[in-house]
C-alpha cells in the first residue's frame, strides 16, 4: 500500500463553481484546481498525480464535490499487468495499425476525427462544440512533457489519437479519440494497451487512467485493466 501524498500547505488552490455532474444525474460537480505553469511543473505534476489530480491544459484538478466521493483516481500497476485472452485478440486485431509518437501539435486532420468522434459518442457534451482553436489549446497548452500519438491503418488513414503525459514514474492517458465507425477494433481499449506496453518498455510502474465511477457505464472499461489501483483515504490500494 502507498500512503497518501501530503501537499505543501502554501500551494495555491482554487475551487470551481458547482455545475451539473456529467456522469451521475442529479448530482453536482465541483473541482479544486491549481496552476502548473511554474519552473518546477514536472515535479509538481508528479506529486499532484500521486494525490489524485489530473491535468487539463496548464491546470491540475481534482473533484471536490459536496457529499460525493464517487470519482476514484485509478492507475494500472504495470509490473503485474498481464494480457488477458480478450486483450491478446484485440492486440492481434489491430496489429496492422502503425503508430507515430509526436510532440503535442494539433492538426486539422486530428480535429476532423475529433468532431466525428464527439458527434457520435458525446453529442450532448460541451466538447462537441469545440472549435479548432479550442482543440489546439487542449493539445498544445501543456507545461509538461506531453505527446500526441497517432494510429493509422494500412492506407494511411488516421483512425485514433491519444494525448498522453510523460511523468517521472508513469504515463498518463489524458484524452483519446477514434473513428466511431470502427467499433470492432475497440480502439479506446487498444490505445490504453499500447500505452501500457510503452510503460513496460520504459520500466515505468504506472499508467494513470483518470477517474473511475462505479455507477457510470462510460467508465466501466477501466475496470478491465488489472491490477487496477484506486486512491483511497488510506492511499493507493488494489481495487
Amino acid at each position: 500500500m502507498n500512503r497518501p501524498v501530503e501537499l505543501r500547505p502554501h500551494r495555491f488552490f482554487m475551487g470551481t463553481r458547482a455545475l451539473p455532474c456529467p456522469y451521475i444525474p442529479g448530482r453536482v460537480e465541483r473541482k479544486v484546481v491549481t496552476d502548473l505553469s511554474t519552473p518546477n511543473a514536472m515535479a509538481l505534476y508528479d506529486n499532484l498525480s500521486r494525490a489524485g489530480f489530473r491535468r487539463s491544459h496548464s491546470l491540475a484538478y481534482r473533484p471536490a464535490c459536496p457529499g460525493c466521493t464517487a470519482c476514484v483516481p485509478v492507475r494500472i500497476r504495470v509490473g503485474d499487468f498481464e494480457l488477458s485472452r480478450s486483450f491478446r485478440r484485440l492486440m492481434k486485431r489491430n496489429s496492422d495499425l502503425t503508430t507515430r509518437d509526436l510532440s503535442a501539435h494539433a492538426t486539422m486532420e486530428q480535429y476532423r476525427l475529433f468532431t466525428r468522434y464527439q458527434r457520435s459518442r458525446h453529442s450532448g457534451g460541451e466538447m462537441a462544440s469545440m472549435s479548432f482553436r479550442d482543440f489546439r489549446a487542449m493539445i498544445e497548452d501543456s507545461p509538461i512533457d506531453t505527446r500526441i500519438i497517432e494510429f493509422r491503418d494500412q492506407e494511411g488513414y488516421l483512425v485514433g489519437v491519444m494525448l498522453a503525459d510523460r511523468q517521472v514514474d508513469a504515463l498518463s492517458a489524458v484524452y483519446s479519440l477514434f473513428d466511431p465507425e470502427l467499433e470492432k477494433r475497440s480502439l479506446g481499449t487498444f490505445m490504453v494497451l499500447w500505452l501500457v506496453q510503452q510503460a513496460i518498455e520504459n520500466d515505468l510502474p504506472h499508467v494513470y487512467l483518470g477517474y473511475w465511477i462505479e455507477e457510470s457505464s462510460k467508465m466501466s472499461y477501466k475496470a478491465r485493466f488489472r491490477p487496477l489501483e484506486g486512491l483511497t483515504p488510506d492511499g493507493w490500494q488494489t481495487l
